[in-house]
């Protein structure tokens, strides 16, 4: 479905992508609505969290709250932190939400509230039954004097609970809002009672969201409004509707989800996920103890883990976890983990001067509140050896002034001579992962993510070199490429990268499995000269080696907008060996804004889009 562009560069809130016009349905939909805005908020978060006696120290920076508590109290520290943290897109605050098993808030005095940055709101039981909200726990648009929009609703989660949609008056009534773009996924959530809407139309009307992730989730009583979301990916969840398309919608494993239509409506749908590994999560058991659930790996699979019985998988004991805080010395840290211990890295930034080394197998590795490892003096911030089975979730990964060549790399450098173990029943995996070179700070790295190892699965991946904020500019926050994957058998479920240099996403190994890819090519890009090789103009923002003989990919997008120079090309989006092994299947491309050309969707398939031809440009198969 093809949208109107709108001219933004005058308006200083643009940053990253031309806004499309979402699809005529939604957009009718919401004009019916009266515009609205976000709740009131407090003025200054709270200095100490309310938790009960019995909880572990997990720093300041964890609110940990019981069904004892009074709503007015709850709603007030959750307010608190929504004003803070609702435009702190760089900040370096960092916060977990955690709600014991049991009931807030009622009809009659229901908990409503906000998600801002680097905020998880996560319940504390073994189901997400076990937890409900009476509310609803939103993220809105942010709107300032130059217009409201959620293209930047970045870095922030929800998981493990109920939310049971009362309260809402107006145009907010019986609706719970997720209007995020990319790094803001919905985990295990059972929304009830009403609508989920990936859009905020109330603020000023429909505005702009792009990029989004649900996994084992349910949404019953009502259905889920894609409305101007770009692309969107979700992944084993059970659906009770969903309302139209923009670009590139994935569907894998779910029940009740649209049919496979692309490229009209655009809907890409697999009846199961190939792979996948649910990320693990803080619980309570039946006795108060704290604990860790690691669910296990699953192939072929559909439907939520849990609305059958218990998700499959272990238990750890908290104790069994050095619990981190930032600050703490990274060899502290590495000492723990040689000993066998799990790694819990508590909200906030933490400044890691030599790399932290996981060579245990099973090791699990969890970050609260978007927990973020800068990397210093160049070094790899965070290591996986030759072990399967090891568990990263949670984390950020920011580059540092001094170029480091890999920020995150999951087994050692190949050519060493080390055997790389691998269990396909017992894959590492990596869930909710993001990386970002510049942004905060100014960064250099030449891969942000280098899989080596075998039967890996990446589960919720942003990758991104930043287009706006501190240190960005071409010869500032340079970086090659998001992705390196060397390793065989490896699965991406959803899989974001953006504004690379080079090649966006290398694809070395056998056996690959993509299932949704979304991307934007550089937009600062000074000239052709600058980005092209080997007479080729530009780089693919997917290369999958020219000997790989098997490979897949499902629901793949690429976007162009090259506002430095508007007659840059890029020969083409993807490029992939043709051979009987490859598969590549819903493709498309677009061109942003009147802003760059890709020749072709995929080597030398497809038709251009162009400043006068936005597209999208499709290809159902390939090859």
């Amino acid at each position: 479905m093809t949208g109107q562009s709108i001219d933004i560069t005058s308006r200083p809130w643009w940053r990253r992508r031309a806004i499309i016009a979402g699809a005529a349905l939604a957009l009718a939909c919401a004009a019916s609505f009266a515009a609205g805005g976000p709740g009131p908020v407090a003025a200054a978060a709270p200095a100490h969290p309310s938790a009960p006696a019995s909880a572990p120290d997990l720093g300041p920076n964890v609110e940990i709250f019981d069904p004892s508590m009074p709503t007015s109290q709850i709603q007030a520290d959750v307010d608190a932190i929504a004003a803070q943290q609702t435009s702190n897109q760089f900040g370096t605050q960092r916060y977990a939400l955690l709600f014991e098993p049991g009931v807030y808030g009622s009809a009659a005095d229901p908990l409503t509230f906000q998600v801002g940055y680097y905020t998880e709101v996560a319940g504390l039981g073994a189901s997400p039954t076990d937890v409900t909200i009476n509310g609803a726990v939103d993220v809105a648009n942010q709107c300032d004097s130059s217009g409201c929009t959620a293209l930047d609703n970045f870095w922030r989660s929800m998981s493990n609970l109920t939310v049971n949609i009362t309260g809402q008056t107006g145009c907010r009534a019986g609706t719970e809002f997720w209007a995020v773009s990319q790094a803001s996924p919905l985990r295990r959530v059972d929304v009830t009672g009403g609508n989920l809407s990936l859009m905020d139309y109330c603020s000023a009307g429909p505005q702009y969201a792009s990029g989004g992730f649900i996994a084992d989730s349910a949404f019953s009583g009502g259905t889920v409004i894609n409305g101007t979301q770009q692309q969107f990916m979700v992944r084993n969840s059970t659906l009770d509707g969903w309302t139209n398309g923009v670009w590139n919608q994935v569907f894998a494993g779910d029940p009740g989800a649209p049919a496979q239509s692309f490229p009209n409506p655009p809907y890409t749908t697999l009846a199961t996920t190939p792979r996948s590994r649910e990320k693990p999560f803080l619980y309570l058991d039946g006795s108060g103890q704290w604990n860790v659930f690691v669910p296990a790996a699953q192939q072929d699979s559909r439907g939520t883990t849990w609305q059958a019985g218990q998700t499959p998988g272990r238990s750890i004991p908290l104790s069994d976890f050095y619990l981190a805080r930032p600050g703490d010395p990274i060899a502290k840290i590495n000492s723990a983990l040689a000993q066998g211990k799990d790694l819990l890295l508590t909200p906030g930034v933490y400044d890691v001067d030599h790399t932290i080394k996981v060579d245990h197998a099973d090791t699990v590795v969890l970050g609260l509140g978007v927990a973020t490892l800068t990397a210093e003096d160049g070094v790899t911030a965070l290591a996986v050896g030759d072990v399967p089975g090891v568990d990263v979730a949670g984390i950020m990964v920011d580059a540092g002034p001094v170029n480091s060549p890999v920020l995150l790399r999951v087994g050692s450098a190949l050519g060493n001579g080390h055997a790389h173990k691998a269990d396909p029943a017992d894959p590492t995996a990596l869930q909710d992962v993001y990386f970002r070179i510049g942004g905060p700070h100014l960064g250099k790295a030449d891969v942000s993510l280098a899989v080596n190892s075998n039967d890996v699965i990446l589960d919720d991946i942003w990758a991104w070199r930043a287009d706006h904020g501190d240190g960005v500019g071409w010869t500032s926050n340079t970086a090659d490429t998001g992705l390196l994957v060397n390793g065989d058998d490896v699965t991406a479920t959803g899989l974001f990268v953006e504004h690379y240099q080079k090649y966006e996403v290398i694809w070395n190994g056998e056996r690959g499995e993509t299932v949704f890819f979304q991307n934007e090519m550089p937009y600062d890009a000074p000239d052709q000269a600058a980005w092209q090789h080997d007479g080729i103009d530009g780089y693919a923002a997917y290369k999958v080696a020219d000997d790989v003989r098997s490979h897949q990919g499902w629901g793949l997008g690429s976007y162009i907008y090259t506002p430095a120079d508007p007659s840059l090309h890029a020969a083409h989006a993807f490029e992939v060996p043709q051979t009987p092994g490859i598969s590549m299947n819903d493709l498309l491309t677009v061109s942003l804004n009147g802003a760059g050309t890709i020749d072709h969707v995929v080597n030398d398939t497809g038709a251009a889009v162009t400043p006068t031809y936005q597209g999208p440009s499709t290809v159902n198969s390939y090859p």
